[in-house]
């Protein structure tokens, strides 16, 4: 087959790929090494042997993967504080530059709160899970990936499906969108009741910081931690503060995996007022207030922002 042709015909499944491998990894660095590796694969093989090429293709890109995913799962053996998918992180107003990670997160299933709990899994339940209830690949397919009979495939799909279950059922747009809103809200009021009101009571904040930037080590769970938490980070970083005169910490609304986020811009230390480096802020919620808060702030896990600068 002409390069040129195979090229372009490797280009209408990049999208398709990206969304496979990034929702097997959780991460966007490694999602666009698979794809890469992926085409490179392609370009040496037997074209007349691949008789489906999106079929080829996925297949390739998930056994990329499943090595990634094991990989990680030794790294988080020895990570330092929470793990957290990376997220894709775009800006309010659509580009007018088309990415294709961009589309990927339009779907529910790639919502933070839906990386976050694939990230519980096994690997093996993972790719079971996320090929066949998510790209429809069948189980015979699957166990050969694995290389696994294809019942005991379609068991790792069923646990992995309770797992995935006993997450919050994703909200709309809107819902969720307000919700957080709300919580800003009263955060820039300082009214602590407000900040309550505005928290689930299963509330929890998880932070990413990988050990190498600070943030919360364990989990804060409840209403009275989480306010406390984030009426301190406000008196530490002066948000939201009128009599505030030095370089103000930037807090821009974006887009986290397709919904209402915060990018908080990096600045630098001032008069005794310490710095921070970006970090991306993602929100889970549940009965129309904020569940969850997902502080993401490790400099290996931002390489999902598309914001322009």
């Amino acid at each position: 087959m002409v390069a040129a042709l195979l090229a372009d015909l490797f280009e209408t499944h990049r999208s398709h790929l990206l969304s496979v491998a990034y929702r097997l990894t959780g991460s966007v660095s490694d999602a666009e090494d698979a794809v890469q590796e992926s085409w490179l694969r392609l370009s040496v093989a037997r074209q007349s042997e691949i008789e489906d090429l999106r079929a080829w293709l996925t297949t390739v890109v998930s056994h990329i993967c499943l090595d990634r995913l094991r990989s990680a799962a030794v790294r988080r053996e020895k990570y330092v504080g929470q793990w957290l998918p990376e997220p894709i992180v775009t800006a309010l107003t659509p580009s007018s530059t088309p990415d294709p990670l961009t589309a990927v997160v339009r779907k529910q299933e790639f919502r933070f709160a839906a990386m976050v709990v694939l990230d519980t899994l096994t690997p093996p339940q993972r790719v079971a899970f996320v090929l066949h209830d998510g790209f429809a690949v069948p189980f015979g397919e699957i166990a050969d990936i694995l290389g696994i009979s294809a019942d005991a495939a379609r068991q790792l799909a069923t646990r992995a499906r309770k797992a995935v279950a006993a997450a919050p059922a994703p909200v709309t747009d809107d819902e969720h969108s307000a919700a957080v809103q709300r919580l800003l809200s009263a955060l820039a009021a300082g009214n602590v009741d407000a900040i309550v009101a505005a928290l689930h009571p299963d509330i929890r904040t998880v932070g990413d910081g990988g050990g190498v930037v600070s943030t919360a080590i364990n989990v804060v769970a409840g209403v009275d931690k989480n306010a406390r938490l984030w009426m301190g980070l406000r008196r530490r970083f002066r948000l939201f503060d009128p009599d505030y005169v030095g370089p103000a910490r930037v807090l821009e609304p974006v887009l986290v995996n397709g919904q209402w986020g915060i990018l908080a811009h990096e600045f630098a230390s001032h008069e005794g007022q310490p710095g921070s480096p970006p970090r991306v802020y993602g929100f889970t919620v549940r009965d129309g207030r904020v569940w969850g808060v997902y502080d993401v702030v490790n400099p290996a896990k931002l390489k999902g922002i598309r914001v322009p600068h």
